[in-house]
C-alpha cells in the first residue's frame, strides 16, 4: 500500500483532470465564434440581396417590374439563408424603389445560446 504523502505527491492523471476543466470553456468559445461568423454571414447575404433587388427594381422593370417579382428576385438572391420572399417588402423612397428586409436568425446551438436574432438589410437605388 502507498504512503499518503508519497499519494498526494504523483502527478499522474493532473493534465486529464485540467483538459475536463477547461474543455466546457473551449467548446463554448469555439461555438460562439461558429455562430458569430454564420451571423455576419447572414446579414452580409441579406444586405446583398436587397441592395440588388433595389437595382432590379429600378434598372430592370422587365425582370422586376412588380412588387412580387422583386421580392422573389430578392429571395432568389439570398441564397444559403432560406430567406422567402415574404422577408422582403419593396416601396417607393424619395430616394428611389427601397427595398427592405427582415429574417430570423436561427442559431444553430440553440440549446446553448437561448436567443432569437432578427436581421434587417435596407437599400435604395434611385428610379
Amino acid at each position: 500500500m502507498r504512503h499518503p504523502a508519497r499519494l498526494l505527491a504523483d502527478r499522474g492523471g493532473a493534465t486529464a483532470v485540467e483538459f475536463a476543466l477547461i474543455l466546457p470553456a473551449l467548446t463554448l468559445l469555439l461555438l460562439g465564434i461558429m455562430e458569430c461568423g454564420r451571423l455576419v454571414w447572414a446579414q452580409s447575404t441579406l444586405q446583398m440581396a436587397v441592395e440588388d433587388a433595389a437595382r432590379c427594381a429600378s434598372v430592370d422593370t422587365t425582370v422586376c417590374g412588380t412588387a412580387g417579382a422583386v421580392q422573389a428576385y430578392a429571395a432568389g438572391r439570398a441564397t444559403g439563408i432560406n430567406a422567402t420572399a415574404g422577408d422582403f417588402a419593396l416601396s417607393a423612397q424619395p430616394c428611389g424603389n427601397q427595398v427592405s428586409a427582415t429574417y430570423p436568425f436561427t442559431i444553430l446551438s440553440a440549446q446553448v445560446f437561448p436567443t432569437a436574432i432578427t436581421l434587417t438589410a435596407r437599400a435604395c437605388f434611385p428610379a
